[in-house]
């Protein structure tokens, strides 16, 4: 077993209250508007997270119904869902092909909040696959036909000797998009927002989509 004392402790009741005098409670959720709300709280931690603040956990689930997460970046968002690319032949590719259904964890530490996601996953469209790679640095874009994403690598080498190769196929010319390389759009159904509170008593808003928009639920911690 790991040795313990490599694990934080809990806070004490000192510590609570050390955090509840160092700042004003601020006041309870009261948004409408899910993707408000998120692209306020993305603004946020752009600002203050020391890097990747567009990262975001991606959980699917293979054809036995076992669970798969892992990291990926959010390269767009808005009413209509949340994108991001990767190589259709990864593990993730082929699980959301079989299975169209996604969730996404947004975790800003030095916020102290989260963002958790449900809904339904579609394709992008080819022109915007297009658009995005294009914005992509050369040497990504040349890894993006390099790499056999989530397939058995024999050696490092081995990877290097295929990014050589296909760097001499391109020459200085303009790099396409791998057939093999696109998007996907998560449209969420259903949207938490998660922030810290003292003694573990979180604040939790959950939007539930319906017909004509919206409704909005309080948890329990």
């Amino acid at each position: 077993m790991s040795d313990k004392a490599q694990i934080p402790p809990s806070p004490s009741e000192d510590d609570y209250v050390r955090q509840v005098s160092a700042a004003e409670p601020p006041p309870l959720l009261s948004a409408t508007d899910p993707f408000e709300l998120f692209a306020d709280w993305l603004q946020e931690a752009v600002a203050k997270e020391p890097n990747d603040a567009n990262a975001m956990a991606l959980g699917t689930v293979d054809d036995a119904g076992m669970p798969d997460v892992r990291m990926v970046l959010l390269k767009d968002a808005g009413p209509e869902g949340f994108v991001f690319y990767t190589n259709l032949g990864s593990a993730k590719g082929r699980q959301l092909a079989a299975h169209p259904q996604a969730a996404l964890l947004f975790h800003w530490k030095s916020l102290r909040r989260q963002v958790r996601v449900r809904g339904t996953v579609a394709p992008t469209t080819p022109e915007e696959a297009d658009a995005y790679f294009a914005t992509r640095a050369r040497p990504a874009q040349i890894g993006a036909w390099a790499s056999e994403q989530s397939q058995p690598l024999p050696d490092r080498l081995a990877l290097e000797k295929r990014i050589a190769e296909m760097g001499l196929k391109f020459g200085l010319g303009k790099v396409p998009r791998p057939p093999h390389w696109s998007g996907f759009r998560l449209r969420p159904e259903v949207m938490e927002f998660w922030r810290d509170r003292p003694f573990r008593l979180h604040e939790r808003l959950v939007f539930q989509r319906v017909a004509e928009g919206w409704t909005t639920q309080r948890l329990y911690p």
